[in-house]
């Protein structure tokens, strides 16, 4: 059974109203207990009067006290409309004078003697539960006295009633009371939650390519820093599906102009019949898918890394001097296969930053492919990393590849942005993954001239680890 919804209404509710239901339970208990004690005040007055009329029946006699009590005075004495009377007269002998021998003897020691005049107390007398009074009273004359044990006992029915009515006039009252404010804090608790009702409409109409924010106007203030938040959430999913439109946009305009090539040489290798024609023919259709293949690697990177990754990125202590040796001597195949003199100028000490080693390793694979393609045959591309400072370090890669001019050193590192005239292929993604991973990493790009005149030299400023 699926566990009923939390409502904050029902749980105000609740907060507001129990305490009220509870103090009028424990109300109820003491008002009992008070007009219990007050009905037993009042009546066992009347049931120690009743003792003392009997009392004045019994006759000293040389022989010892008699009860002299006739039956018409015995019906007037103990005649109720609501309740049966019970009495039992004991010399101090023990020996029984009148009235019901079968009332039981008295308790907590009652049956002694005592100066107390009388004690009270409850009892069950013939199955039925009874209020007992117990009291030595003197008879006979002053210069002689004797006593006599009376026991007289009372069924609870008055009392009872009694004690109900009060507690009637005490908690009826109160119920009432309690029975207004209800309604009152439901009122109260209903008007004041309105403001909640309208944001959930608010929300709810919304469609759910809004994003915008929720207006905070009229919200309350235990419940702005919620919508405040929410709006936080729906600003940064707004950023995240801007990226993503932008992505597919962009792969899209990417992917149109390879795969349209991709079917025009496949289409045209199906018309050939010249062996030698359908060996070239493929021989374009592999170049193609590898500049395809290239392209879609690019663009899943660039996803990869758009801002907003760094919640899914985990940073660890990465040595800079190493990764970049290692990255470096990857690229050593492709450098010789396009006569390229690649070299590697270590810190000669470790370079310890925070940062993900797979993307380092992706950013420093984009500048090294990007120097080794457009440098000339027979050119020279160089890895450095130095400590710059107390708390930085520097990657550096430097090519012989033509200059960049410099209104043109800030749009290089833009998405699809490519020099004219260079007579490379390329997607124009390369630069922009580097930025974007820099960008994830705090770190800094720049691009000047290389030291001896000739190409270019990009320098990437990681701030080095604390220890």
């Amino acid at each position: 059974m699926k566990a009923p919804e939390p409502r904050l209404q029902r749980k105000l509710l609740a907060w507001l109203l129990g305490p009220l239901a509870a103090l009028l339970v424990l109300d109820t208990g003491v008002a009992y207990w008070n007009s219990v004690r007050f009905s037993n005040l009042a009546y066992d007055r009347a049931l120690f009067e009743i003792g003392r009329e009997i009392v004045l029946h019994v006759r000293a006699e040389p022989a010892g006290p008699r009860l002299d009590l006739s039956d018409a005075a015995g019906n007037i004495l103990l005649r109720d409309p609501d309740d049966l009377l019970y009495y039992r007269v004991v010399a101090t002998d023990g020996r029984l004078l009148g009235g019901d021998p079968q009332m039981p003897q008295p308790r907590n020691g009652a049956a002694a003697a005592s100066p107390r005049p009388a004690r009270f107390y409850e009892d069950v007398v013939h199955g039925e539960p009874v209020r007992m009074m117990v009291a030595w009273l003197p008879v006979g004359s002053a210069a002689a006295p004797t006593q006599v044990r009376i026991q007289v006992a009372e069924t609870l029915h008055k009392r009872t009633r009694f004690a109900w009515e009060m507690v009637a006039n005490v908690v009826l009252p109160q119920v009432l009371l309690i029975v207004m404010a209800t309604a009152v804090v439901w009122f109260g608790v209903s008007r004041g939650l309105q403001p909640l009702q309208r944001l959930r409409r608010a929300v709810s109409d919304r469609s759910h390519l809004d994003l915008s924010p929720i207006a905070t106007d009229d919200v309350p203030g235990e419940v702005r820093p919620l919508v405040d938040e929410v709006n936080e959430l729906m600003a940064r999913l707004g950023r995240t599906f801007d990226f993503q439109s932008r992505f597919v946009a962009d792969a899209a305009h990417q992917l149109k102009t390879p795969v349209s090539g991709l079917k025009a040489q496949i289409e045209l290798a199906l018309r050939e019949t010249d062996p030698e024609r359908v060996r070239h023919s493929l021989a374009q259709l592999y170049i193609s898918a590898d500049r395809l293949s290239r392209l879609v690697r690019q663009l899943l990177s660039l996803a990869r890394n758009e801002p907003g990754a760094l919640d899914a990125m985990q940073l660890h202590p990465v040595d800079l001097d190493a990764c970049a040796l290692e990255a470096s001597m990857e690229w050593v195949p492709e450098a010789i296969r396009h006569e390229i003199d690649l070299g590697f100028e270590g810190a000669g000490e470790p370079l310890m930053i925070d940062g993900d080693p797979d993307r380092l390793r992706e950013l420093i694979n984009n500048l090294i492919d990007n120097a080794i393609r457009y440098s000339q045959r027979g050119g020279r591309v160089t890895v450095r990393t130095e400590k710059t400072a107390a708390d930085q370090c520097r990657l550096g890669i430097s090519d012989d590849g033509p200059s960049i001019p410099v209104e043109e050193r800030q749009r290089i590192f833009e998405r699809f942005h490519r020099l004219l005239g260079s007579g490379q292929d390329g997607s124009g993604l390369g630069l922009a993954i580097v930025s974007e991973i820099a960008t994830l990493h705090g770190a800094r790009i720049t691009l000047e001239e290389d030291t001896d005149g000739v190409g270019n030299t990009f320098s990437v400023f990681f701030r080095l680890r604390s220890s």
